[in-house]
């Protein structure tokens, strides 16, 4: 599997994309802990808004959920950083399925 270095600015934007739902998988590159980790955005039926969430470790001992791209965004979730502090150390390498060369609906 390749791995794909996006923008952050694309990123986001795909976050705030009219798409239902997005899975990204991805990994924090030279840290062992953050090797196999999930993120993406879901519809909640049953409240009518938008979940942003992260799967960061396979136990799901780290698993997170916001209400507001803000908040995901900025969340402190990797040790005291957010994504968008380490966005350079990410790695993205499927987005919903799909090998990463898939998304160039992203870059």
């Amino acid at each position: 599997m390749n791995a794909k270095k996006v923008f952050y600015k694309d990123f986001v934007n795909e976050m705030l994309s009219d798409k239902p739902c997005i899975e990204i998988y991805f990994r924090v590159d030279n840290h062992p802990e953050y090797q196999s980790c999930w993120l993406g955005k879901k519809d909640d039926e049953e409240t009518k808004s938008t979940i942003y969430w992260y799967g960061l470790v396979e136990d799901g001992s780290q698993a997170y959920d916001y209400l507001t791209i803000d908040e995901f965004i900025n969340a402190k979730v990797f040790q005291g950083k957010s994504i968008k502090d380490i966005w350079n150390l990410i790695s993205l390498y499927s987005f919903n399925a799909c090998d990463v060369d898939f998304m160039s609906v992203i870059k």
